[in-house]
């Protein structure tokens, strides 16, 4: 995601104070996609992979795991990294129905490698739930595009670290960011979408309403977290997007960023009841 951040600024700095010719747009626009492939995957076996031992190409049933917020995570993923491809491939002057296509799919393809990765650790195992969950959140995203030209729910992201990666830094991650991807007490994945998308109302385009998900009580991510349970979340939420600024820069940078839940009032409701917080962000 940081490396999305300075990519997109990268591109957005560019356009703003040149006007840069399609042959030259269109290198920058694959070279950046390459490089955030790249410098991501890179950045994943750093944070994930390096620690634990290599093995053949296996698979591993999970789907029970996490009680399914790693999946989730999969298809929020999948969706806005196909967001970033297409965003990249029209910036580079490509056609917008192929840069649909390619930029859509650049989620799924991203994932599968990653997949592959997991194939090839003793630890994890290539999951076809994850597969399917990848291919659930292209769909999702390419889908929106099709139907209706635009994104009309975003899937979003938030996140606060915890206690329970101090317990298990070994699973759930040593720092910020590596707690970040792997510590799913603290993620919560939401559906944001404006009111009027349903009925007119006097909601102004800006503001969305947000529905997550999220889950605690988690060490190890199995059944044998007897403790753990679900938790479900109604908030509002902001569209970065319909932000009006006259600031081609400032306009880019909030598209970048809009991946992100804004903290804002939330409902919260799980096995122990209902909670109001006036001003939530993660768990």
């Amino acid at each position: 995601m940081i490396i999305r951040v300075l990519i997109f600024l990268f591109l957005s700095k560019c356009a703003y104070s040149q006007k840069i010719d399609s042959t030259r747009a269109f290198k920058i626009a694959l070279g950046s996609e390459i490089l955030i492939y790249g410098v991501t995957l890179y950045g994943l076996n750093d944070l994930w992979y390096k620690n634990y031992p290599r093995s053949d190409f296996h698979w591993k049933n999970d789907n029970s795991n996490w009680l399914q917020m790693d999946k989730v995570g999969h298809a929020a993923t999948a969706y806005n990294v196909g967001v970033l491809g297409k965003n990249i491939l029209e910036w580079g002057g490509v056609p917008k129905q192929k840069s649909l296509w390619y930029g859509g799919l650049y989620g799924s393809v991203f994932l599968t490698t990653i997949e592959i990765l997991d194939g090839f650790s003793k630890e994890w195992g290539a999951s076809w739930g994850d597969l399917v969950a990848n291919t659930l959140g292209t769909t999702f995203f390419v889908g929106q595009e099709v139907l209706f030209k635009e994104q009309k729910v975003l899937l979003k992201y938030s996140f606060a670290p915890t206690e329970y990666s101090k317990q298990r830094p070994d699973l759930l991650g040593e720092n910020t960011l590596q707690q970040a991807l792997k510590d799913y007490n603290g993620q919560i994945y939401w559906l944001s979408f404006n009111p009027n998308i349903i009925s007119h109302t006097n909601f102004p385009d800006w503001l969305n309403l947000a529905i997550g998900y999220g889950a605690d009580g988690m060490y190890n991510g199995t059944e044998s977290d007897v403790n753990r349970f679900r938790e479900f979340y109604f908030s509002t939420d902001i569209n970065l997007r319909e932000i009006e600024t006259n600031s081609v820069f400032l306009k880019k940078v909030l598209n970048v960023i809009n991946f992100i839940k804004i903290p804002m009032p939330a409902l919260k409701y799980t096995k122990n009841g209902m909670k109001f917080y006036v001003f939530h962000y993660g768990q």
